[in-house]
């Protein structure tokens, strides 16, 4: 976050991880704030856009700078930086004058600003570019993985996707290849396997790189709570880790599971089912994110507000 946004390896959905106990909305306005879980604005609508809470804090953007506030709304970190990251193991990516660093929770520089590009700490490393290369980087701006890659994401579950060339493979945190770059696209390891492309189509490896579901799908998304969403023919449904489809496909889009619900769109309309694939939340909502801490937030037309597990309603914004 804190950027227009960024490009993800080959067009997957991105999901909004809403950052508790405080959510964030927005309004038609433009403007950005903070409501609690009964949809009261408990932080106004002050700011020019926003991120969600991580570890305490929030990257908001104040005219044309960005900086941190804490769950009371009080800014800790003052607006001077360009763009801003979440905060991920207690640093925070800033940009400033056009070079990328990472701050401490008061603001200070631990890191200094060094690099073209660079992303969140995941697993004690961070993924940054100098001279058009990435490597990794640890706490102390140390690189750990030399700058070789034509692009590089996070960490996760011990091993980290990097770009070579048009092929993108797999490495460990010492910089071992563990995989070689030999697939068109990839997702991050997720429940012990990550989402490939080959030739356009997409299907899932193991640790060691065995293709484990056939590269058969148009699209798939990554594993959660032991079921992925695929897209097979012109409809969602969903795999488990052995690759049999056990909630069939007939959805017009899908997200993963989160505390055992998945939103989904029929007929032009969201709604929530659970593993069985039963709607539990009828679909009647213009927009749907995964639950996170009992709540997901969906959208009523313009509105945005969120729902319990139940399907309540509280109108935020």
């Amino acid at each position: 976050m804190g950027r227009s946004g960024r490009k993800r390896l080959w067009g997957a959905l991105s999901l909004f991880v809403m950052g508790f106990p405080w959510f964030l909305g927005g309004c038609a306005t433009g403007k950005w704030g903070y409501v609690d879980r009964a949809g009261s604005i408990v932080i106004p609508l002050q700011y020019d856009d926003a991120t969600p809470f991580t570890e305490g804090l929030a990257a908001v953007k104040m005219g044309e700078k960005w900086g941190y506030i804490d769950n009371s709304g009080n800014n800790v970190i003052k607006p001077e930086f360009d763009a801003a990251w979440r905060f991920r193991e207690g640093l925070g990516a800033v940009m400033k004058d056009g070079r990328w660093g990472y701050v401490d929770r008061r603001g200070s520089f631990v890191i200094e600003p060094m690099f073209e590009n660079a992303y969140p700490f995941f697993e004690g490393l961070a993924p940054v570019s100098v001279n058009g290369l990435w490597g990794f980087i640890d706490r102390t701006g140390k690189f750990v993985i030399k700058p070789g890659f034509d692009f590089a994401d996070r960490f996760s579950e011990g091993l980290a996707a990097v770009k070579l060339g048009a092929h993108w493979g797999f490495v460990d945190n010492k910089g071992v290849t563990v995989i070689r770059p030999r697939f068109d696209g990839v997702l991050s390891f997720s429940e012990g396997m990550a989402a490939v492309l080959i030739g356009g189509k997409r299907g899932f490896i193991d640790r060691a790189g065995q293709i484990v579901i056939p590269l058969e799908f148009e699209l798939v998304l990554s594993f959660s709570e032991q079921l992925a969403p695929v897209l097979a023919g012109n409809q969602w449904g969903y795999l488990d880790p052995t690759g049999k489809m056990v909630i069939a496909p007939r959805f017009e889009k899908a997200f993963p599971f989160r505390e055992g619900l998945a939103p989904v769109k029929l007929d032009g309309k969201w709604g929530y089912i659970d593993k069985a694939g039963k709607f539990v939340i009828e679909p009647k909502f213009d927009g749907a994110y995964p639950f996170s801490e009992g709540f997901a937030m969906v959208k009523v037309g313009r509105a945005v507000g969120y729902i319990d597990k139940t399907g309540r309603y509280m109108e935020a914004l």
